[in-house]
C-alpha cells in the first residue's frame, strides 16, 4: 500500500505539472549553434528482428567469465550495440560541435533501424530482452539530444517514435510478467535499466504511461536500498558486486534526471535512499576491500575508471557536491556510457533550473565491440564498451 500510494503521489504530481506540454529532457534547454561541420557516419549494423545469444558467466553468482561464450556473445550482440554507439557518438557531436552532418547521422541510422524494425520482435531468450533494454536506453536518450536539431524529417522523426514505442511494449511486456516472479531479474539491476530504457521512450514519444512505468522502476531500486547503502542482489554477485552496484546506481541516477527534467524530485524518494546507495558505492570504489570483506571475494574492478563506473556523477554532483566523489570523478579520463545516451547530461546547480551545458566530446574510429578501447582515450569519448562491464 505504502509504494502504491508513492506511485500515486508522483502520478498526480506528474499529470497536474505537464497536462499540456511536450516532456523534457535533461538536454531540453541546451543551445547548439549549428555548424556545417563534417563528420563521417558509420554505416548502419547488419539489422535482424530477433536476437539469441546464450550467457557467459559459469558460476551461480553470475561473476566467473567464460572467455570463449563471452566471445560469443560479442559477436551476437555486436549489431545492437554498435548502433547505440554509432547514434550517440553522433548525437554527442551534434552537441559538442554543432555539425547537422553529425546530427543527420543519429537520425538516419535511427531511422533505418526503425524501417527494419531492428531486434523488436520478441525475444526467445532473457538475453535478447536485456541487449533490447540497453539499445532502447542508449538510443532513445541520445534521440532526445538531437529532436530539437531541426534537422530529421517529420517522417523520420514518425518511423523513430513508433519503434521506440514497439520496443518500449517488449521490454514492459517481459518485466512486467517477471515481477511477478520473487527473485527474478525483474529484481535487480535490469529492471532499473528496463525503467530507464522504457521512461527514456516515454519522454521521446510524449507517453506519460511509459514514463510513469519507468518512474516506478525508479522506486523499486529505492526500495531495494538497505540502510547502509547496499543493494541485496548486487551484493550477491560475488567478484561483481561492487561493479554492479555501480551499474544500477548509474541507471537510477539517470532516471532521476529524466524526472528533474519533468519537475519532478525523486532523489528525496525513500528518505534519499540514493544517497546512501551513492555514498557505499563511492567507498568500495575508494577501498575495494570494503566490498571483499563483505562478499569474500576480490573484487573485478578495472584499473581505470570510466564512463561506466563514474559517469554518473557528472550530474549527481552538479547537485550534490561532494569531494570525495569529485576526486574520484578527476580520475576518469571518459564519462560517456553508450547504454545511457553518451556523455550524461550536466545538471542544473538546483533542480529548479532547467538548463544544461555542453560534454565535450570526441568521436573516436569506429573500433569492434570486443577491442576494449579503454587506454589513452580523452575525457569524454567513446571507448567501447568493456566486457563484461556493459553487461548485467
Amino acid at each position: 500500500m505504502k509504494r502504491v500510494a508513492a506511485q500515486c503521489v508522483l502520478f498526480a504530481l506528474f499529470t497536474v505539472g505537464l497536462q499540456a506540454q511536450r516532456m523534457r529532457s535533461p538536454w531540453e534547454e541546451v543551445k547548439t549553434a549549428s555548424t556545417d561541420g563534417t563528420y563521417e557516419c558509420p554505416a548502419p549494423p547488419a539489422f535482424a528482428k530477433k536476437l539469441r545469444t546464450e550467457g557467459y558467466y559459469t558460476d551461480k553468482q553470475y561473476s566467473v567469465i567464460d572467455p570463449k561464450k563471452l566471445a560469443a556473445f560479442n559477436a551476437a550482440t555486436e549489431g545492437p550495440t554498435h548502433l547505440g554507439q554509432y547514434v550517440t557518438r553522433a548525437a554527442d557531436a551534434w552537441l559538442s560541435t554543432g555539425s547537422r552532418a553529425a546530427a543527420a547521422c543519429a537520425y538516419s541510422l535511427l531511422a533505418a533501424a526503425a524501417e527494419a524494425d531492428a531486434w523488436d520482435g520478441k525475444m526467445p531468450q532473457n538475453n535478447g530482452v536485456y541487449l533490447q533494454n540497453w539499445m532502447l536506453s542508449g538510443t532513445a536518450m541520445a534521440y532526445l539530444k538531437v529532436r530539437n536539431s531541426h534537422v530529421g524529417t517529420a517522417e523520420q522523426d514518425g518511423r523513430i517514435l513508433r519503434w521506440f514505442s514497439l520496443v518500449g511494449t517488449r521490454v514492459r511486456d517481459y518485466f512486467d510478467l517477471q515481477r511477478t516472479r520473487p527473485g527474478s531479474d525483474a529484481w535487480n539491476n535490469h529492471m532499473y535499466w528496463a525503467g530507464l530504457a522504457v521512461a527514456a521512450q516515454g519522454v521521446a514519444c510524449n507517453d506519460r504511461n511509459a514514463f510513469l512505468w519507468g518512474m516506478a522502476a525508479y522506486r523499486m531500486g529505492v526500495d531495494a536500498i538497505q540502510e547502509d547503502g547496499s543493494l541485496v542482489a548486487e551484493m550477491n554477485r560475488a567478484g561483481m558486486a561492487e561493479h554492479y552496484q555501480l551499474y544500477a546506481l548509474g541507471a537510477l541516477v539517470m532516471l532521476a534526471e529524466l524526472a528533474a527534467a519533468n519537475g519532478i524530485d525523486v532523489y528525496s524518494e525513500g528518505g534519499g535512499a540514493i544517497h546512501r546507495l551513492v555514498k557505499f558505492s563511492v567507498a568500495g570504489l575508494e577501498d575495494p576491500r570494503i566490498i571483499e570483506k563483505r562478499t569474500g571475494v576480490r573484487q573485478n574492478l578495472p584499473e581505470q575508471i570510466g564512463g561506466l563506473e563514474i559517469g554518473w556523477a557528472v550530474p549527481y554532483l552538479k547537485r550534490f557536491p561532494d569531494e570525495r566523489l569529485s576526486a574520484l570523478l578527476a580520475k576518469a579520463q571518459w564519462t560517456a556510457f553508450w547504454q545511457w545516451g553518451g556523455a550524461p547530461p550536466e545538471a542544473p546547480a538546483t533542480t529548479e533550473s532547467r538548463s544544461s551545458a555542453d560534454e565535450s566530446v570526441t568521436a573516436p574510429p569506429h573500433a569492434s565491440a570486443e577491442s576494449g578501447g579503454d587506454v589513452g582515450i580523452p575525457r569524454g569519448s567513446y571507448p567501447e564498451a568493456r566486457d563484461p562491464a556493459a553487461r548485467g
